[in-house]
């Protein structure tokens, strides 16, 4: 393992984080708060942590792929520890614990928060909040890749390691040029956003940091009822388009960039993504009509949910806690199901789940014919063993971590319901989930230990298992 050229990476995270936090200290100063413990300590810290890991300089270039899991891994800890001293430094929040959850939870763009006022919080700390979901949505090493080289030729590796998928590729022949083109794609539409939301009458301020949780399909809110505080029927419908278009594979908006935009609706992943959507709003307006004035409102809520649970953004305009136990149902099987790959959504992937369901219904059908060579398309084409083989161990391992974290959170002796979606929440980086973490709840609720469990169930979420787990495997650490 080449460790100089892994702490050389580390070192321009950390020098990044700290530009980062300075910029939400200047909105700090604008709205007349005092930023210098708060921001201005996590800041000095960075930058000398970043001054000392810069010295190591790298004797060797040579960078593989367990080298970029481990320095995705090591970077998202790390980005999140220091993420998490404006919040304790504060003082609004004094367990370490809670702050290092709630930095984890912004990071992973997972929404969930230990907070039972937020709008208690000063505006500095609101807009870091929020903007961890941005920073942590399209991912903090692809950002870096996009502004400065990393890794040369190599770094693609850090770029599979942190982007969500079975499978990642360039879009153009270097990955740097790669991760420009996503952010730019990814500012467009955070803009885009924005702009319709101030259209819609709401202020600056509120805008922009609910496009970061839609944008890196996050979620924090700075109101304590989240997007229902705006009784606003068209930032709702706003925000349930964006949710779905951050949902998408970034790929796709890449050919509609290069005139291609027939190939992009094509996507057999798109087709199902937006079909999935399209039949749970349906089943769920239909469950939950008699709980509103109208079909069309009960419509709008059912839509907002599914487009907010199946991109794993959390945003809530009504307590679906009170909703029958159907739709229950439904969004535990949406949140379980996410977004597509390649998007800034969290979740199992849509992907996934189709190659899944082809799996099976390849086995049957050699049951049924012995003799017959059978293979799984997807996206047009035949796909590899070794993807499929992927896909068949991620789940094994999902279903094992999700086993061993729902019974360590259980020993806080909530319900079922608390314990299991709160679980299933944190692993698909969801947020809001059933019984007391629902929308208008929290995860304050519960033990440092299980808070912490749940923290790291988000980061391997995020990071989809199996960085980490190279992380904490001890052969890859030693020299060869």
């Amino acid at each position: 393992m080449n460790h100089r050229m892994i702490l050389f990476i580390l070192s321009r995270v950390l020098l990044a984080e700290a530009v980062l936090l300075a910029g939400s200290a200047f909105v700090g100063l604008l709205y007349g708060e005092s930023v210098l413990l708060t921001f201005g300590v996590p800041v000095a810290l960075l930058l000398a942590c970043a001054a000392v890991m810069w010295c190591f300089k790298p004797r060797s270039h040579d960078f593989y792929a367990r080298d970029g899991m481990v320095a995705v891994s090591l970077a998202w800890i790390l980005m999140s520890a220091f993420g998490a001293l404006p919040f304790w430094l504060s003082g609004y929040m004094p367990s370490y614990v809670d702050c290092f959850f709630e930095t984890v939870s912004g990071f992973t763009t997972t929404g969930a928060s230990v907070l039972p006022a937020v709008e208690h919080l000063p505006r500095g700390l609101l807009f870091w909040r929020s903007f961890t979901h941005w920073i942590g949505g399209m991912g903090v090493l692809v950002f870096l890749m996009a502004i400065i080289p990393l890794a040369g030729d190599r770094s693609m590796h850090l770029m599979r390691a942190e982007s969500p998928g079975p499978s990642v590729g360039k879009l153009v022949p270097r990955a740097r040029t790669s991760a420009l083109i996503l952010y730019g794609m990814y500012c467009a539409l955070t803009i885009a956003q924005i702009i319709f939301l101030l259209a819609g009458g709401m202020p600056l301020f509120d805008s922009v940091v609910h496009t970061f949780g839609t944008a890196g399909t996050g979620g924090f809110s700075i109101k304590n009822t989240s997007i229902m505080a705006y009784n606003s029927p068209y930032a709702e419908i706003v925000i349930t388009v964006f949710m779905l278009l951050f949902g998408v594979n970034f790929s796709l908006y890449y050919l509609v960039l290069v005139r291609r935009p027939l190939e992009a609706l094509k996507s057999e992943e798109l087709q199902w993504y937006l079909g999935f959507f399209a039949a749970v709003t349906l089943l769920i307006a239909f469950n939950i009509r008699d709980m509103y004035d109208s079909f069309a409102t009960a419509l709008r809520h059912a839509a907002f949910q599914t487009s907010s649970i199946i991109t794993t953004t959390g945003y809530a305009t009504t307590d679906f806690n009170l909703w029958p136990e159907f739709s229950h149902a439904l969004i535990i099987l949406v949140m379980i199901v996410g977004a597509c790959a390649g998007s800034t959504g969290g979740g199992f992937k849509v992907s996934r789940v189709v190659i899944l369901v082809k799996s099976i219904r390849r086995e049957v059908y050699r049951m049924l014919h012995p003799r017959a060579v059978a293979h799984i398309k997807f996206e047009g084409k035949s796909l590899d063993t070794e993807i499929v083989h992927g896909v068949l161990v991620y789940l094994g391992l999902y279903v094992i971590i999700a086993m061993v974290s729902a019974l360590l959170v259980a020993l806080d002796g909530y319900d079922h319901t608390t314990t299991v979606t709160a679980v299933l929440s944190a692993l698909n980086n969801v947020g809001p989930g059933l019984g007391e973490v629902g929308p208008m709840g929290n995860y304050g609720l519960f033990s440092a230990v299980s808070k912490l469990v749940l923290s790291a169930d988000m980061l391997i979420g995020r990071l989809e298992i199996i960085p980490l787990i190279v992380l904490c495997t001890p052969s890859v650490w030693r020299r060869r």
